[in-house]
């Protein structure tokens, strides 16, 4: 006979991880909000190019599909000359406790039509690691 386990005792995949560190009522409207602002509704949209909110929403989405990882977090967001580096967070490794999960951090350069032209990781870290920098 099988031997049955509490329930609860399974941690869940980061796919389904990822999806619970976004708010409930922002899921799923990347591709609504990214249309909206290109139309250029409330004047959100740079004319010199992409808006940090596309270029941010462009990241996740196409970093995520190359690496075959989904992005925890963004970290942050510079604009370059023609250019945003958006630093995002991606859990490589799960592990249980959680405490002990392998992160990366990436520098993920998005260009003013909303495409990725390269990405690199910057750090690679436990999520218990103290920040030392």
């Amino acid at each position: 006979m099988a031997e049955q386990r509490p329930s609860g005792t399974r941690r869940k995949s980061s796919a389904s991880k990822s999806g619970a560190s976004q708010p409930a009522g922002r899921r799923g409207t990347a591709k609504a909000a990214s249309s909206k602002s290109k139309r250029g509704s409330s004047g959100s949209a740079r004319q010199d190019g992409s808006s940090g909110r596309e270029a941010v929403l462009q990241a996740r989405e196409q970093v995520s599909e190359l690496i075959g990882l989904p992005v925890e977090t963004v970290l942050g967001m510079e604009r370059g000359e023609g250019e945003w580096v958006i630093t995002v967070q991606i859990i490589e490794l799960a592990r249980i406790p959680n405490s002990t999960d392998v992160l990366g951090d990436y520098a993920v350069t998005v260009d003013d039509d909303g495409e990725v032209s390269g990405y690199r990781r910057t750090r690679r870290y436990y999520r218990n690691q103290a920040d030392d920098r």
